[in-house]
């Protein structure tokens, strides 16, 4: 088990509380301005709904707070609840919704918390001012992680919640305090309700409290255990409750399980190259300097007998290699077959363990040169940015912008057709998902938009078109469940007319109908109709 020696050791001149703070206070302070500076840098280049899932989760925050269904059905599926709660009430606003800052304000703010808290951690475990400095400043370094903290992507929340997990964990560990363990349950609990990879994490901490607990070990666990499970406990109830099926996230129609259909990709019920495909997504991510000093960090870490903080750290990335291998979770990178970008990002996981590892061997040094020691390490964890500089080296980026070429094109197509001719009230029946960006892009409330997320208002009208289906507007990828909707509807006597088709390079047309007759509707007039092609 990890030693430590009382953190009053640490910084000897600190006699009073709030002594002791000011220097969390001031990175928090440093890491805030950095955060802010960069939202702004990718907002004003217009990046900041790149990611597909940064504009769907945006979408999920705002029906949130802008739908006629129940909360239960809007909380949604598969992907956890409490990145897009925190989102909700900036999302709520119409012009930060509309310019993507809905996403990057609270997770930009997550950034900062995780940031403070590694700070902390490595200034605690390590008994050192020189290690605190040095693990924030790589961990804030790092542009693939600047990207992702300013967009709507859930790392920088989990980043915040194992953050939190490990200061709170090295505190309880010293203290035995209820407050450090009651800290670190929230924060199991905030990662649990982020990522699935939290999930992952609750029996390890756990047993390490149990362990780190010096009395009454069984009620430390049992409080733990209470309060960081109550989220997924009540995430397999809500699932149960809408889908009926407590299990619908991993084996539902939106799971990862039933998208990849048994289709083969590198890793899969292969170790080798589950590990080989996760390692390279790891060194674009975290850069190839910061790769090789973790490594020398974690042997200086390992020797002070730190060994909680850096199995915990990684436990993140053995979840990814053991979904790419058994959980039809895919990782694509350019350097490896079929030379390509998908879920590259995980490798970002990894960089909380580098930042950390690389932080042990700031106190190897004399006292005196312990700050130049941190400067180097800090130089040479991120150097290789400054040496290869610009978005095109960040792999974060180039995947958000390789990956929605096509989406954001047929997203301004279609809004840019409709945008004039919808008239508000008239209503669109949709598919969720990526066509919602749509209708973020006209700036029109998601209440108007009607999709299968509607559930019973959705079923009735695949079922009695001709009494529930009154939208003037249908927009649809081809073949999806409103695409056939439409098409079937024509029985019932309810006519649709396509108005356009927009195809881009090899994905399926996106079909935007309006409605010209039937039962509860009236044709629109002849005038105004465009037919196009794009």
């Amino acid at each position: 088990m990890t030693h430590y020696t009382s953190y009053r050791d640490a910084v000897p001149s600190e006699t009073n509380g709030m002594a002791k703070r000011r220097p969390v206070f001031l990175a928090a302070v440093a890491l805030a301005a950095w955060s802010a500076a960069a939202i702004w840098y990718f907002y004003s280049n217009g990046w900041l709904a790149y990611y597909g899932d940064a504009e769907a989760h945006l979408n999920i925050a705002r029906r949130l707070v802008d739908a006629n269904t129940p909360l239960s059905v809007r909380i949604g599926v598969v992907w956890l609840p409490l990145p897009h709660v925190l989102m909700a009430p900036f999302a709520r606003i119409d012009a930060l919704w509309l310019n993507g800052l809905a996403g990057a304000l609270p997770t930009g703010a997550c950034f900062v918390v995780a940031g403070t808290f590694l700070f902390a951690a490595a200034r605690r475990a390590f008994r050192s001012q020189a290690a605190g400095v040095t693990a924030a400043a790589l961990f804030a370094l790092n542009p693939n992680l600047m990207y992702v903290q300013s967009t709507a992507m859930t790392e920088a929340v989990f980043s915040a919640a194992l953050c939190g997990l490990l200061y709170f964990t090295v505190r309880f560990r010293e203290t035995q305090s209820w407050g450090a363990l009651t800290g670190a349950a929230l924060a199991a609990a905030a990662g649990a309700m982020t990522r699935y990879e939290g999930w992952f994490v609750l029996p390890f901490a756990a047993l390490y409290l149990f362990f780190a607990a010096k009395q009454r070990r069984m009620a430390v666990v049992a409080i733990f255990s209470a309060i960081a499970g109550a989220g997924p406990l009540w995430w397999l109830a809500h699932h149960w409750w809408v889908a009926g099926d407590a299990l619908d996230f991993y084996r539902g129609p939106y799971s990862a399980h039933t998208i990849q259909a048994g289709k083969p990709y590198p890793g899969k019920g292969d170790w080798y190259l589950a590990g080989l495909y996760y390692g390279v997504a790891l060194r674009l991510c975290v850069g190839l300097g910061l790769a090789c000093v973790a490594i020398a960090g974690a042997v200086a870490a390992l020797a002070r007998r730190v060994f909680w903080p850096l199995a915990l750290l990684a436990l993140p990335c053995i979840f990814y290699v053991w979904s790419v291998h058994g959980s039809d979770t895919p990782i694509y990178v350019p350097e490896l077959w079929p030379y390509t970008f998908y879920n590259s990002r995980y490798g970002l996981a990894a960089l909380p363990f580098c930042a950390f590892a690389a932080a042990a061997l700031a106190p190897a040094a004399p006292k005196r040169a312990r700050l130049m020691v941190a400067a180097a390490l800090i130089a040479a964890g991120s150097g290789w940015w400054a040496l290869h500089p610009g978005p095109d080296h960040w792999i974060t980026w180039t995947e958000s912008r390789v990956n929605s070429e096509a989406r954001r094109a047929w997203i301004d197509g279609a809004a840019a057709y409709l945008g004039p001719r919808y008239v508000r009230g008239s209503g669109i029946v949709s598919s969720f998902g990526d066509l919602t960006g749509i209708y973020r892009k006209m700036g029109i409330p998601l209440r108007e938009v009607t999709t299968g997320e509607d559930g019973p208002i959705w079923l009735s009208q695949l079922s009695r078109p001709d009494l529930f289906l009154w939208e003037e507007w249908a927009v649809a990828a081809e073949g999806d469940p409103v695409d056939r909707a439409v098409q079937r509807a024509s029985s019932y006597g309810v006519r649709y007319r396509l108005e356009m088709s927009i195809a881009i390079d090899r994905e399926r047309p996106i079909r935007i109908y309006r409605r010209v007759g039937g039962p509860h509707g009236k044709p629109p007039l002849a005038e105004g109709v465009v037919h196009g092609n794009a």
